[in-house]
């Protein structure tokens, strides 16, 4: 990491275009709006987390977090035909589709082949919080 991104962060978080980051919000009690949230740069990165953690993906709501708003991803095309949750490059690979089938901004981005724009962020999960 150079020392500019260092100061300022990856240029990928200046992109307006595309979440700066990802969160996971978990109901504590069901019929209550009380969660918990769990956070990664990447929707890869917070996958891997859910997956580390064994939340499922029927406990989950994701959202691209932009600076002045948040849009909610449908888990559906986070998860294999099994149930769980998808890996790399399958998820990369099920929200390009869907970016080009649709064209919803919460989707773009991810590639599965070629330059991902989100290559210059960490990929570690965090939470909960």
């Amino acid at each position: 990491m150079s020392i500019k991104e260092k100061l300022f962060g990856p240029k990928s978080k200046y992109d307006s275009t595309i979440p700066y980051t990802y969160v996971a919000r978990v109901r504590i009690i069901e019929g209550d709006d009380a969660h918990i949230d769990y956070f990664a740069d990447t929707i890869c990165g917070l996958i891997d987390h859910l997956d580390d953690k064994d939340i499922n993906p029927e406990e989950v709501r994701i959202f691209g977090l932009y600076r002045d708003h948040e849009i909610e991803l449908d888990v559906k095309f986070c998860v294999a035909e099994g149930g769980g949750w998808l890996e790399r490059p399958g998820i990369c690979h099920s929200l390009e589709q869907r970016y080009h089938e649709t064209l919803e901004t919460q989707y773009k981005g991810h590639v599965e082949e070629g330059e991902c724009s989100y290559e210059d962020r960490e990929r570690e999960g965090s939470g909960p919080f």
